[in-house]
């Protein structure tokens, strides 16, 4: 095991740097239908209260969604993600304490999960200080502009396809050529339109557009992306993929369509029963405290993998997991 590569990054004014210890990021999705949460923080003040709940938890960033991005998901337009998304920054950035104190001496951060220039200007200007998009720059090239001008971290994701599609197109035959390929392709567009390399984050983007062995195989070889010399983000949390084998399922499966004979999962969609949250799936019901522990192993294979940055909806059930990979990462020699 090799130690994880230290890189430093501008995030709002302030030198924040990776590698030292793995950064969360929260997830906090203000739409109707996400693939795990929605519609539950669509209301601003509960979405508000959401984030700074994630922050006390521990979440370094509050990644802001404003349209789901799940298998299936069609996209709205920027002036309802803007409708959504406004409210939640700018209660966030009037209410995120300053500081956190000596354990933590960086503000948590803003970050804009859209793949829309407009949406992105917008959000920056109204306290959002890094920006993730999940189409790598494929569908608004633009939002590099906006990387560029304001100067903030800019992630690019691997996406086959797009979300609404993305699981019924064929699959690529080699997840890690695809991979190579969009990654290199999204760095150049952001590069051209002047976003420097060192504000740059990668993301492998598992369960977009891969069949569930192509996910594992993504985290089996997340180091194949040292190559680029750039910090690595990866999201795991509720993944289908995850879900699926924590509920006893093979990593190899099934499909009734010849041409996605690896094909993907269904999305698992987690349900309220009374106080306790479940995982429901064909009449079974998975506990909420084991679907954490898949997302706590896979959070925990990616950081030993090297992630800088780590994506999750649950930070106090993977914090400690996350503790323990740091303080391993920290012992190799």
């Amino acid at each position: 095991m090799r130690s994880r590569p230290q890189f430093e990054l501008r995030v709002g004014g302030r030198r924040v740097r990776l590698g030292a210890r793995t950064l969360v990021m929260g997830v906090l999705n203000v739409t109707p239908d996400s693939f795990s949460d929605g519609g539950r923080y669509l209301d601003s003040a509960r979405a508000i209260e959401h984030g700074l709940e994630l922050a006390r938890q521990g979440a370094d960033w509050i990644d802001v969604g404003g349209e789901s991005t799940r298998p299936g998901s069609k996209p709205v337009t920027a002036e309802e993600e803007l409708e959504r998304i406004l409210p939640v920054i700018s209660g966030l950035r009037r209410r995120l304490p300053r500081s956190r104190g000596k354990l933590a001496a960086d503000p948590v951060a803003i970050s804009i999960d859209t793949t829309k220039a407009e949406v992105a200007e917008v959000a920056v200007a109204a306290g959002a200080a890094v920006i993730n998009d999940v189409s790598g720059l494929r569908f608004d090239p633009r939002l590099a502009d906006v990387a560029a001008r304001y100067g903030t971290p800019l992630v690019l994701m691997h996406l086959r396809g797009r979300p609404k599609t993305m699981q019924q197109r064929q699959f690529a035959r080699s997840i890690w050529r695809s991979i190579r390929a969009g990654l290199a392709a999204s760095i150049h567009r952001a590069l051209a339109h002047g976003v420097r390399r060192s504000q740059l984050i990668l993301d492998p983007g598992l369960g977009f557009g891969k069949t569930r062995r192509q996910n594992f195989e993504i985290l089996a070889g997340l180091e194949r992306l040292r190559s680029y010399h750039l910090p690595i983000l990866v999201g795991s949390s509720r993944k289908s993929f995850v879900r699926a084998i924590v509920a006893g399922e093979e990593v190899e499966e099934r499909s009734a369509l010849p041409s996605q004979r690896a094909g993907r999962s269904p999305a698992l969609p987690l349900e309220r029963a009374g106080k306790r949250s479940v995982l429901a799936r064909e009449g079974r019901a998975l506990p909420y405290s084991r679907l954490c522990s898949g997302d706590a192993a896979a959070v925990a294979a990616a950081i030993l993998g090297g992630a800088h940055i780590v994506r999750v909806h649950d930070v106090a059930a993977v914090l400690p997991a996350v503790r323990i990979a740091d303080a391993i990462l920290s012992a190799a020699v």
